[in-house]
């Protein structure tokens, strides 16, 4: 399994997704910029210039049509994927943390981080005729949810409520016409630092600096499953076919990676057995932390993005897709 590396960021990652079809992906850091890939071979495709901060989250509605990136610079924007144009920009009095498109690609999830007494806010802009009208300026839903702060979200099954992931180790749903919190569930110990859904959205997997990953039910946030790792976690995915695999993946602190090699770091994609909750293999190759991680929508690769500004795309051998867990 010989890794492509793409090489386009000059800073850390910060998240990278593919699109519904996975022949693309793309990909943000703290360079300001968003790139896009053909998935299969690791061409850059074009790059989405106009952030001057770092961008902390991105992703591509269902029909690969629009793109939307949040950055540090306090704006979240809106891409036509096809040429690079900028069709919205929103600004925000605080960085953009989250953003993430309905299931139905009508609308976008935006959430911002308090600060400088600025508290945060969970807004919801409708997007469906972005490419031929003019975006609003103004959300349709604006809400300032209280309690901890959240850092990850993403949207439940028909958009019905919202899932979120809290620094408190509390995952939450909320209802997006009210921003009130319909149930919570405290199941990690320190802040949760990926929040990813199943394909059908009826339960997801989260990551945490506690060193745990855990898969719960979307409806009742019940804990399913834990996988219990001895490194901080910065991601987590879920395998959507062929095999009942988790991937999970983290590392020291970056501010201590010069202390360590990258063995000792633990700069790994482990891969886990989502039923069984064991341990089956890893794959090493990073330089540093490893704090996004997305798998391709047929499962027949995954990709890594790195602290070390590096992008690995791994195509799964034919035995992987034969291999068997020995009970």
């Amino acid at each position: 399994m010989r890794p492509i590396l793409l090489q386009g960021h000059e800073r850390s990652l910060t998240q990278i997704k593919y699109n519904r079809e996975g022949d693309l992906l793309f990909s943000v850091s703290k360079d300001h910029v968003v790139n896009a890939w053909f998935s299969h071979n690791g061409e850059r495709l074009g790059t989405y210039e106009g952030h001057v901060g770092a961008i902390w989250t991105v992703d591509v509605n269902s029909s690969s049509t629009l793109l939307i990136s949040g950055s540090a610079d306090n704006t979240a924007k809106l891409w036509d994927v096809s040429n690079g144009k900028c069709l919205k920009s929103w600004e925000f009095n605080t960085a953009v943390r989250c953003v993430q498109f309905s299931e139905d690609d009508k609308l976008v999830l935006i959430v911002t981080e308090p600060r400088m007494g600025y508290p945060a806010t969970l807004q919801i802009f409708n997007v469906e005729n972005s490419t031929t009208e003019t975006v609003s300026s103004e959300p349709i839903y604006d809400f300032h949810p209280e309690g901890p702060k959240i850092t990850v979200a993403a949207w439940g099954a028909l958009n019905r409520y919202i899932v979120a992931g809290r620094e408190n180790g509390s995952v939450a749903l909320i209802d997006p016409k009210s921003g009130e919190y319909i149930s919570t569930n405290k199941v990690h110990e320190l802040t949760l630092t990926d929040l990813q859904m199943s394909a059908d959205r009826t339960y997801f997997i989260t990551a945490s600096k506690d060193k745990s990953a855990k898969v719960l039910e979307t409806e009742s946030l019940e804990v399913l499953k834990t996988y219990t790792t001895d490194t901080p976690l910065n991601s987590a995915a879920i395998m959507p076919k062929h095999q009942e695999f988790v991937v999970v993946g983290g590392g020291q602190e970056a501010m201590d990676v010069t202390t360590t090699s990258s063995r000792q770091g633990k700069f790994e994609c482990r891969f886990w057995h989502k039923v069984l909750e064991e341990e089956v293999g890893r794959v090493r190759g990073h330089f540093g932390p490893i704090n996004t991680i997305a798998i391709h929508p047929d499962g027949r690769s995954f990709a890594s993005g790195g602290e070390d500004g590096y992008v690995r795309v791994h195509h799964f051998d034919d035995d992987f897709f034969t291999f068997k867990f020995q009970i």
